[in-house]
């Protein structure tokens, strides 16, 4: 059965136990450089096992191994060290040590003890679990520095991170440094994602390639100049050939039962992605349980994110549909007054024509509309009738005194517009009886002179 823990952050080999370096880090201080350390992208010399990492790494099949298995079975199951019955209690404790994974087993007083590790067969402290597979390109040029170091501290020192690898490549002005991303890992480390920019002369550019830089690391010199930095850990970050993979799969990792190995491949949720891995010893597990919890904060804070965006999205589209409203209101509103200009526009243009027949049936239609609305039974009737139950029902007091009515602003700007275009209409009616009147009084003041002359000629 195999047993996943969730897949650790980064690539295979993110989370192998390293030692901070004697000193600590202290910031990206200038690295001492020794003569004859300047960069050179020559070809690696390690070619396939470098892109594993040290998750991925096998250790040698040796002849000694045979050997080691038969004392250790003998001092689970058959020691000769006493010669009596005390024998088969320490064959039960040697295989508690066993499945434990720790401690020595005597079995022979001629032969040394058995060595008991984490990684003996019989060590019950095991399970496999999945990791990521990095699907980059040895052409990208990836390579992984882990830094004893918290994140915040890293992005402070950043610049002075990039000029200090770049001392470390020997200062070559051809070369430039760049971070590709940073991320924090458990146990206040950050993994910094690094690649190199490789000038010519001619001006054209290429990334240095993960495994030749990846090379340049792994000296001893520049090995040592990294720790002084507070790097930890170095990697590529590249992907897996096929037959890596293949060969990952078909040899079951030191002290895993081919049967548990054969079964996580069975399990695998995803064999394009993911590879399976052995958990070995509670550290391993702890590891693993810290960088879940760590994406799990990670899967969080971007879904807080993704929250607050959502709804300030939210509050746009209410401010958006409120606009809209208003605008809707907006063009009602210019679509009356152009209808009124319009409607004045085409009173002046007929002015002085007869009625045609067109606008005769429309006065028709218009005169038969009004005598509907007017009509008791009907719409002006209802509203008269609904309009005296409200002033009932306030004048005895139905309506609560709290109860208060609320008129929106662009309704009660419309209302005040139409009242005042019906002021305006009323007082230009006014006008014109005035007017009418004056022509009136003008012409009975004529007909009376015009009548004395008459009268006067007459007599």
């Amino acid at each position: 059965m195999a047993f996943n823990f969730g897949a650790p952050s980064g690539t295979s080999g993110t989370a192998a136990a390293t030692a901070a370096p004697a000193g600590g880090f202290s910031g990206f201080g200038t690295p001492s450089t020794t003569a004859g350390s300047a960069f050179s992208f020559s070809a690696p010399s390690n070619t396939g096992t470098t892109a594993l990492g040290g998750l991925f790494s096998q250790p040698t099949q040796a002849p000694a191994q045979s050997n080691q298995l038969i004392n250790t079975a003998s001092a689970l199951s058959a020691p000769t060290l006493l010669g009596d019955e005390r024998d088969a209690i320490l064959a039960k404790w040697n295989q508690l040590q066993a499945f434990w994974g720790t401690g020595k087993g005597y079995f022979n007083s001629n032969i040394p003890p058995v060595e008991f590790t984490q990684e003996n067969p019989f060590c019950r402290f095991k399970a496999v679990g999945y990791s990521c597979m990095p699907n980059n390109k040895d052409e990208d040029g990836l390579v992984v520095l882990v830094f004893n170091k918290k994140e915040t501290d890293i992005r402070s020192q950043q610049q002075q991170l990039v000029e200090s690898l770049h001392k470390v490549l020997g200062g070559n002005q051809t070369l430039t440094v760049n971070v590709e991303g940073i991320k924090t890992l458990p146990d206040d480390q950050t993994e910094v994602v690094i690649y190199v920019v490789e000038r010519s002369p001619n001006g054209t550019s290429r990334r240095v390639p993960a495994t030749t830089l990846y090379a340049h690391f792994e000296q001893t010199n520049i090995k040592t100049q990294l720790q002084q930095l507070g790097v930890t850990l170095s990697m590529t970050r590249t992907e897996l050939s096929p037959a890596q993979i293949k060969q990952l799969l078909q040899n079951p990792p030191a002290g895993v039962d081919p049967i548990i190995w054969e079964q996580a491949k069975v399990d695998n949720p995803d064999s394009e992605k993911l590879i399976p891995v052995p958990m070995v010893g509670f550290k391993e597990l702890l590891r693993r349980l810290k960088v879940q919890d760590q994406m799990t904060k990670q899967h969080q804070t971007r879904l807080d994110i993704i929250s607050e965006d959502i709804g300030e999205l939210q509050k746009n589209q209410t401010t958006t549909m409120a606009k809209i409203a208003q605008y809707k209101r907006k063009l009602m509103d210019l679509s009356h007054r152009t209808l009124q200009v319009l409607i004045k526009q085409e009173i002046q243009r007929k002015s002085g024509y007869a009625i045609q027949a067109d606008e005769e049936q429309l006065r028709v239609q218009l005169d038969t509309i009004q005598c509907e609305l007017n009509a008791p039974t009907q719409f002006k009737g209802r509203l008269n009738e609904l309009m005296s139950q409200i002033r009932m029902q306030n004048h005895f007091g139905a309506v609560k005194s709290e109860e208060r009515y609320y008129i929106d602003a662009d309704l009660l700007r419309e209302i005040k517009q139409h009242l005042k275009q019906q002021q305006e209409g009323l007082s230009h009616l006014i006008s014109i009886i005035k007017d009418d009147l004056e022509d009136i009084k003008l012409v009975e003041h004529g007909l009376n002179e015009t009548i004395h002359i008459r009268g006067g000629v007459f007599s």
